[in-house]
């Protein structure tokens, strides 16, 4: 666990997956052909409070959702890459655009297309119940499924590498 706590205080830009790891992986259509998804309220406010500390966000998303531009827009996530199913392109894009080098980088995923961001990041998350191959490329898999809090855990465990969570902490217990 050391070795993934040193990992974790070199970051500086967050990537997530979308469905699988915002989300719990469900499509939900209706019959005019919308979309529904389901994001987890604290991992949105992990997400916030990451940032709060200077940490970058961004999401790479095979699929493109017009909920998941409504929920980044919310959030205030600034880089948002929908329709990616190749990653990699939109990688190397957002290295450019944030200055970030990829062992400042952590990436969360859950299935096979996000090996290829996996392996390049310094430090590698895989949610709870992702497929096997992408947890035995993992630096650290969290207790959580995608979609059910495991984004916060990532947060939490950056802050913590970081020495900002006891402060954050106590800021809600004054």
């Amino acid at each position: 666990m050391q070795a993934v706590i040193e990992r974790a205080a070199k970051i500086k830009l967050l990537v997530l997956d979308v469905d699988g790891v915002l989300t719990d992986g469900r499509l939900l259509f209706d019959f005019f052909g919308n979309e529904y998804k389901f994001f987890h309220a604290r991992d949105g406010h992990g997400i916030k409070l990451l940032k709060s500390t200077g940490v970058d966000i961004a999401i790479i998303s095979g699929r493109k959702s017009k909920s998941v531009a409504i929920r980044m827009k919310m959030l205030g996530i600034e880089y948002v890459y929908q329709g990616h199913e190749n990653k990699r392109h939109a990688f190397e894009e957002l290295l450019g655009r944030t200055g970030r080098t990829p062992e400042q980088t952590a990436y969360v995923g859950d299935d096979l297309l996000d090996l290829p961001l996996m392996v390049r990041a310094g430090l590698a998350v895989a949610v709870n119940d992702a497929h096997p191959d992408v947890k035995a490329h993992a630096h650290w898999s969290t207790a959580l499924p995608g979609g059910r809090g495991a984004v916060r855990e990532v947060c939490d465990l950056i802050m913590q590498a970081q020495g900002n969570y006891a402060a954050i902490l106590n800021s809600y217990l004054q």
